[in-house]
């Protein structure tokens, strides 16, 4: 949630759990809709279905924002850095940069690689319908995520 003075900031699944509020709800409702005016404008009012530049240039933010208004559920960690609630995590890709990792985690033994396939799926469809580019791998441990690029 915003702090008071500061914007929105959506969940990336690395902060405390994100409460299911009408507030809340609404605040992620504002944020999506003026991602979606600024493709608008920047998209020759045709909503373009690509990231806009400042999708690209805050894509942790953007994508994180995207899997909110999916009304996909967030991880969550507690004071200690302790996994609380299992659900995607948005970070930033590994250097030279361009890209974002979302995976599918949860607290240990709480199922999230038993499911982390089918939820992977559901937050690539949301991502790809605004025009982001998801490709899904194996990584250590033979856990699944998913590389969020925009289009070339």
């Amino acid at each position: 949630m915003a702090s008071p003075g500061q914007g929105f900031e959506p969940a990336t699944g690395d902060g405390p759990a994100v409460p299911a509020t009408a507030e809340r709800a609404g605040e992620v409702r504002t944020a999506y809709q003026g991602l979606l005016q600024i493709r608008r404008m920047l998209g020759g009012g045709t909503g373009a279905a690509v990231p806009a530049p400042w999708e690209r240039r805050q894509m942790p933010r953007a994508v994180a924002l995207a899997l909110e208004a999916a009304g996909l559920p967030s991880s969550a960690v507690d004071a200690e850095g302790r996994r609380t609630r299992t659900g995607y995590r948005v970070a930033p890709g590994p250097p030279p940069g361009g890209r974002v990792e979302v995976t599918w985690v949860g607290p240990p033994g709480g199922g999230a690689a038993l499911e982390e396939q089918e939820r992977l799926a559901a937050c690539a469809a949301a991502l790809e319908a605004l025009g982001w580019v998801c490709l899904l791998y194996r990584g250590p441990r033979r856990r699944r995520f998913l590389e969020v690029e925009p289009p070339r």
